[in-house]
């Protein structure tokens, strides 16, 4: 793969510069989900692509949002702003995505597939990607090597901690508590953004990848989802920097467990509240469209019941 970026390799032979053209391109022309379809053996790269893609991209305005995980609808449920990219492991358990990929050709969405031969080929694909990427942000314009909007919620996080000092108390935040209401504000071409500061579960995981296949079906938007606060140096680049037509969803709940944090006046439940207020800020400071959402002890329970109010 290294050397098959060489320099002196031309663009259209390039395995690297021709995807990053092709990501870049058919973003400016409004294609900007990169929706990321993988086997079975190598499901998590999306979550890898994620972070690469939503950190370099996200600024400015301008910027790719990559959608993984999301669990794959009929080809009816898709505007004109996704691009699929398949990451197909030879001799995996391919025949579902295999089926569903080929559905959305056959409506006329643009795939991009890429042949692995095993697992191993996973490091190609790492090279391949961050190079991709690089080249997608000359296109797009934008510098992919900083992470300009990252601190802004770190400086946030900051503040509502040394509020919380003072007072004992962290501070109370305003924000509309509905998804229904935040979904009837969508539009063609935007997004929703998960970003729960749960516990992840299998229960919690099924009951999101059926939310997010529920909000496709229904809404025809894309969703992406991530656990706070890890996400924040991932798409909370992309959320802040990118372009503004994110429907920005933070789900919280009540710690069940709690460590405190040895030589400060607060424990990792509090660091990780005062890091959701201070995203939460950061967001309407710039005017984004978002709602928090408490859920209760059942989290999985409370994620199901929110979907059937938006049914």
């Amino acid at each position: 793969m290294r050397e098959g970026c060489a320099s002196f390799v031309a663009t259209s032979d390039d395995p690297a510069a021709w995807l990053g053209a092709a990501m870049a391109a058919l973003a400016l022309k409004g294609r900007d989900k990169l929706t990321i379809v993988t086997s079975p053996s190598i499901g998590s790269f999306g979550l890898w692509a994620e972070q690469l893609l939503a950190e370099s991209t996200g600024k400015e305005g301008k910027g790719i949002v990559p959608v993984a995980g999301e669990p794959l609808a009929g080809p009816e449920s898709y505007g004109d702003d996704r691009l699929f990219v398949y990451l197909r492991v030879e001799d995996d358990d391919n025949a579902k995505a295999d089926a569903d990929v080929e559905r959305l050709e056959s409506s006329g969405q643009p795939v991009i597939r890429l042949d692995l031969k095993d697992r191993y080929g996973l490091g190609a694909e790492f090279f391949r990607w961050e190079f991709a990427t690089a080249v997608a942000g000359a296109v797009l314009g934008i510098n992919p090597f900083d992470q300009p909007n990252v601190q802004s919620a770190k400086d946030k996080t900051a503040d509502v901690l040394q509020a919380y000092g003072s007072s004992g108390a962290l501070p109370e935040v305003e924000a509309s508590g509905s998804l229904k209401a935040l979904l009837a504000d969508a539009k063609s071409g935007d997004y929703l953004a998960i970003m729960a500061y749960l516990r992840p579960t299998p229960e919690v995981e099924r009951a999101m990848a059926d939310l997010r296949r529920n909000v496709v079906q229904k809404h025809n938007i894309a969703t992406t989802f991530g656990y706070g606060p890890r996400f924040l140096h991932s798409s909370g680049q992309l959320h802040k920097g990118g372009p503004a037509s994110g429907l920005f969803l933070q789900l919280v709940t009540d710690h069940q467990d709690d460590v405190s944090i040895p030589g400060q006046a607060y424990s990792f439940a509090t660091l990780a509240d005062a890091q959701a207020i201070g995203d939460l800020q950061v967001l309407q400071e710039l005017g984004r469209r978002v709602a928090m959402v408490k859920l209760g002890k059942d989290t999985a329970g409370s994620i199901r019941r929110m979907m059937e109010e938006i049914n």
